[in-house]
């Protein structure tokens, strides 16, 4: 049995909080310490979850002799010094998405990860769910034959509060990095990267989309409709068309605990387990074979993700 990953957390907020479980039941991960600007909340939050040390700043949980990796769950822009603090002390780094909040943070981590020989994966859990791996190799056996299209959505209402961080410019809110990153990294890890892409959408008075609609088009005629927003329920469901069939990932897409694949006319549903646990096995194992990258989740795609949603962005 390899040894177990040495987890600390930088962030203790909502995401954090919801991921903490997982670091328990993935088995080559062990969840040691804790970090945040704040003593008081650092503390409070390794309290509450069990966490045997805390720190009161991110400079010192990153120089933790005792932690092997970092997951990084703080608001967007605050990524890019925690992840860059992270990786001079040597320590891998998982991401939350977003990524960063622009192309420019994503390439300096991305090229710091890359100098130092450290791993860096952004946290697209979707992409670690057994469903979407199932898909991977329906896909590759060509059993819908060659993909053609892809469509989905994800909502996620919300009051307009000029006081959360989902609203609040400053701190990487907006509808594109928060629910876009989904949406557009399925598109992108399925049928790659756009040459073309076009938006609309609509503003909240605080200056960030509470909505929007993006076409990605291909050189050759390939296409994906996706849609994001904080102003309207919705079933959040992906579809990908094929020349000999197509799938259907059931509501939510994102967790992806349901699929029916159809190969012509005759339908496939099947159930999958659904949670944060694979992202962080996949980093142990990546680190366990001397990975720096991951094959699933390359920087690469981060990169083309972050373009596309900072074009989107400039559109809106």
């Amino acid at each position: 049995m390899t040894t177990p990953i040495r987890w600390g957390i930088a962030g203790p907020g909502r995401m954090a909080a919801a991921i903490v479980p997982e670091f328990h039941t993935a088995p080559n991960a062990e969840l040691v310490a804790v970090g945040s600007r704040s003593a008081e909340r650092a503390e409070s939050f390794a309290t509450e979850h069990g966490i045997a040390r805390w720190h009161a700043s991110y400079e010192s949980l990153v120089a933790d002799p005792a932690i092997d990796a970092v997951y990084i769950a703080t608001p967007h822009p605050q990524h890019t010094d925690i992840a860059l603090a992270a990786i001079a002390a040597g320590k891998a780094i998982l991401v939350e998405k977003a990524f960063t909040a622009t192309v420019a943070d994503t390439e300096r981590i991305v090229a710091a990860a890359r100098a130092a020989g450290v791993f860096a994966m952004e946290a697209m859990w979707t992409r670690f769910n057994p469903a979407i791996a199932h898909l991977r190799d329906v896909i590759a056996k060509g059993e819908i034959g060659e993909l053609r299209g892809c469509q989905g959505d994800l909502t996620a209402f919300r009051e307009f509060d000029a006081t959360d961080r989902l609203f609040d410019p400053a701190k990487g809110g907006g509808a594109v990095l928060d629910l876009g990153v989904y949406v557009i990294s399925f598109a992108q890890h399925f049928l790659g990267t756009p040459q073309t892409v076009r938006a609309v959408g609509g503003r909240y008075p605080s200056g960030v989309e509470g909505e929007f609609s993006v076409l990605l088009g291909y050189h050759d005629g390939r296409s994906a409709t996706l849609a994001g927003a904080f102003t309207a329920y919705g079933p959040g469901r992906m579809m990908l068309t094929g020349t000999k069939g197509w799938v259907d990932v059931h509501p939510r897409f994102h967790r992806a605990a349901s699929v029916t694949i159809w190969r012509g006319k005759t339908p496939e549903t099947l159930e999958f387990d659904s949670d944060y646990r694979y992202e962080i096995e996949h980093v142990g194992q990546c680190l366990a074979a001397g990975l720096t990258e991951s094959p699933v989740m390359p920087l690469d795609d981060s990169i083309a993700v972050q373009q596309i949603m900072a074009e989107v962005l400039g559109q809106l």
